[in-house]
């Protein structure tokens, strides 16, 4: 185990490239089950999930070719015949791996997937992929910690109407709909970035999908698919870390390799606050002078403010002029992390899916715990500006969604090392 050791007061400046999407990138080496051949993925980033999920194909009898991964490319060669098993020591450390269940039923006729465990941020049951799945001809039960699902005759298309538009259940029947026969319509579907993404790979595949990008998602299956390249999206939650983190401390970050439009609601809540926002192709700078402002968030799903930036939210408004509100509508857990923030000093009040900031001209450094990756990026970036040296433990969830983590923020004249832990927290 190892901990962040942060002296706070410097501000942030300088330029961050941004790797491909987290989210997107673990859902594409997915994808690449659904068909026999070699997969090359550009723009992938080099965190620990990443890790997780190649071990995990490996097992399901992939080659990886790991040789150029420096520079962001991994390659994923699927034989013709693929085990059709995820186990539970790989899987409990990936939420992300259920999205193998799609692929592997379409694919194999059968799936036996782990349930998952992952960021503890909550309830997020897997009903909206079952009940999918099994609309389009999957039997599906859970046996010994395991889910098991049988489609012997294959899959076929279906009406699916999504009680919420979950991103997961989105993805995991998106897959399974393209080797499907008959045409599948998945109603109220994600529409996230990421989910564009994935749907333009399998597109490239030789996927028929129509209304990639709105809340209705026509699939004509099965499709002839052949494995391709591609490059992944931007991740818009590093972006959006490191922008807010130019606010917090008062800094000025330039995204390479970022979309802006992709974080439209969140920089015009930056601006909001009182910073300056400056948009170009590929990149965009965030500056900000002076005490930032308070402002008053709302998770939504995408297009709205995304839950996965809740937390450095709080910890802008915690040091902001006046007095915020969060409200959290997707995970029921993510305000667990406040009780962390206010060892730093934070004045934060919940009530059920509100949060209430007052926010302080100071904060104070303290020893910390991060409990998953977003609460981990919100006490970090309280820590930079937070008087004296604030210890955060629980580094690798940082680790699983922020690439070269220390360097980055070096680079960016952070006072950040790490080191082993030995903070007893009990």
């Amino acid at each position: 185990m190892e901990r962040l050791r942060i002296r706070g007061g410097n501000r942030l400046e300088g330029e961050v490239p941004v790797s491909g999407a987290k989210n997107s990138a673990l859902k594409l080496m997915a994808a690449s089950l659904l068909t026999q051949g070699r997969t090359v993925l550009h723009n992938v980033p080099d965190i620990l999930d990443v890790k997780f999920m190649g071990a995990l194909l490996k097992r399901m009898g992939c080659e990886l070719d790991t040789s150029m991964f420096d520079s962001g490319t991994l390659t994923i060669d699927v034989p013709e015949s693929i085990h059709h098993e995820a186990d539970y020591d790989l899987v409990r450390r990936l939420r992300a791996s259920i999205t193998v269940l799609g692929p592997l039923v379409a694919r194999c006729g059968r799936a036996k997937v782990a349930l998952p465990g992952g960021d503890s941020i909550g309830s997020r049951g897997l009903g909206m992929h079952v009940s999918g799945l099994e609309r389009m001809g999957a039997q599906i039960g859970v046996e010994h910690g395991f889910v098991v699902a049988e489609a012997p005759a294959g899959l076929h298309g279906a009406s699916i109407l999504l009680d919420f538009p979950s991103v997961g259940a989105t993805e995991n029947l998106l897959l399974a709909a393209t080797l499907a026969h008959g045409t599948t319509l998945i109603d109220n579907a994600a529409r996230e970035p990421e989910i564009v993404d994935i749907a333009d790979m399998l597109t490239k595949m030789g996927a028929k999908i129509g209304g990639i990008g709105t809340p209705t998602l026509e699939v004509e299956g099965p499709a002839d698919l052949s494995a391709v390249e591609h490059t992944v999206v931007p991740d818009r939650m590093v972006a959006g870390t490191w922008a807010i983190g130019a606010v917090v401390t008062g800094g000025e970050v330039t995204l390479r390799d970022a979309r802006a439009d992709h974080l439209d609601i969140v920089l015009d809540k930056l601006t909001r606050a009182g910073a300056s926002v400056r948009t170009g192709p590929v990149s965009f700078t965030v500056s900000m002078e002076g005490r930032p402002r308070a402002v008053n968030v709302v998770t939504l799903p995408y297009p709205g403010f995304p839950t996965d930036l809740q937390a450095m939210m709080v910890a802008l408004a915690a040091i902001s002029e006046g007095t915020s509100m969060v409200t959290e509508n997707l995970f029921d857990g993510r305000f667990r992390f406040v009780q962390e923030l206010a060892r730093l000093g934070a004045d934060v009040r919940t009530d059920g899916h509100h949060a209430v900031i007052r926010g302080r001209p100071a904060l104070s450094g303290a020893p910390v715990e991060a409990t998953d990756i977003r609460a981990g990026a919100g006490l970090l970036l309280a820590g930079l500006v937070a008087e004296g040296e604030t210890l955060v433990s629980g580094v690798h969830h940082l680790d699983r969604g922020y690439p070269r983590l220390v360097e980055v923020l070096q680079g960016l004249g952070a006072d950040v090392q790490r080191e082993p832990d030995n903070v007893d927290f009990g």
